[in-house]
């Protein structure tokens, strides 16, 4: 009795020395030295197991990601977004880039006969992450989100919601121009739409396309005219529930004497936003900023007073 009592001490002993600190968490230690290594034994190949399981799982996460982005690598990001437009039988070439800005990269496409057109515009979004316009939470103020799951995932910035936000975006814009073409505003008519593109009609012809207004020096007998034509649209997209919100001579487009009003990701709708009225403000001012230049003075925020207060009396 004494030897085996001698025995267990000493195991207990050589097992202490071996794990400083005391013996771990479900050890019993007094009970013989093969039970004491028999345990330890077990809880380490289960920790192993467990890390082990857990290590392979993250590496297929892991793999899976890194294929992932291998394949989006690999793409022509152009190609892809208008793989769409080329199965659909809308388009058979792409030509050149027209633009290239903060929200989007334009291209001019040879149209299929098909469509009627000789040429058609097709605008690449950049995903949010490499968008220049971040500070958009001021358009996205009243726009709802029916669905329940995406609407929290793009309010934690999940991976999945900034890609469903991605998608709004250009759904959003999509819509626009589809309600404002139907009710004969002047902007370029949609053609259809990719997940990250847009196909529309192109301003221009085969030797370039429609200028910026911004860049356009106008005959004195166009002025009024034009400004007449903006006004004019702003106030349909009003009575059709839109405010452009970023409208300025940049996204006018000129040409052949007339203009078109482009870009409507960030339209709000004036009825739940609660910046309409600023926004409508500031449209109306950068147009009248513009044709300052040529001695055409327009008081941009009596404008908008006026065209805001028909707006509520459902006037327009």
């Amino acid at each position: 009795m004494k030897n085996r009592a001698a025995g267990v001490m000493l195991a207990a002993l050589l097992y202490g020395r071996k794990h400083p600190g005391g013996s771990k968490k479900g050890m019993v230690p007094y009970v013989g030295e093969k039970r004491i290594f028999w345990c330890e034994q077990r809880s380490e190949n289960d920790n192993k197991e467990h890390t082990h399981n857990m290590s392979k799982r993250k590496l297929f996460r892991e793999l899976d990601e890194v294929e992932e982005q291998e394949i989006l690598a690999e793409q022509d990001p152009v190609q892809a977004a208008l793989d769409h437009f080329f199965t659909e039988g809308l388009i058979t070439e792409v030509l050149h880039v027209v633009k290239s800005g903060k929200e989007a990269t334009v291209y001019c496409c040879r149209a299929h006969p098909s469509t009627g057109e000789e040429l058609l515009a097709a605008k690449v979004y950049r995903s949010r992450n490499h968008r220049g316009f971040k500070n958009d939470s001021i358009y996205q103020e009243g726009r709802r989100i029916l669905d329940g799951h995406v609407r929290r995932a793009v309010q934690n910035k999940s991976r999945f919601g900034r890609e469903a936000q991605f998608g709004i975006w250009i759904d959003y814009e999509f819509a626009a121009l589809n309600a404002l073409s139907k009710v004969g505003a002047d902007i370029p008519r949609p053609m259809a739409r990719s997940e990250s593109a847009i196909l529309m009609q192109y301003l221009g012809d085969h030797s370039g396309p429609a200028s910026a207004l911004q860049n356009v020096e106008l005959s004195h007998n166009e002025v009024y005219p034009l400004f007449e034509q903006l006004m004019r649209n702003i106030e349909l997209c009003l009575a059709n529930n839109y405010i452009h919100a970023d409208l300025s001579a940049y996204n006018v487009l000129y040409w052949q004497g007339q203009v078109r009003i482009i870009d409507f990701p960030q339209a709000i709708d004036p009825r739940f936003n609660p910046n309409a009225l600023d926004l409508l403000t500031r449209d109306i001012e950068n147009i009248c900023h513009y044709i300052a230049r040529y001695g055409l003075e327009r008081d941009g925020q009596r404008i908008a007073r006026r065209l805001w207060q028909r707006f509520k009396n459902a006037e327009l």
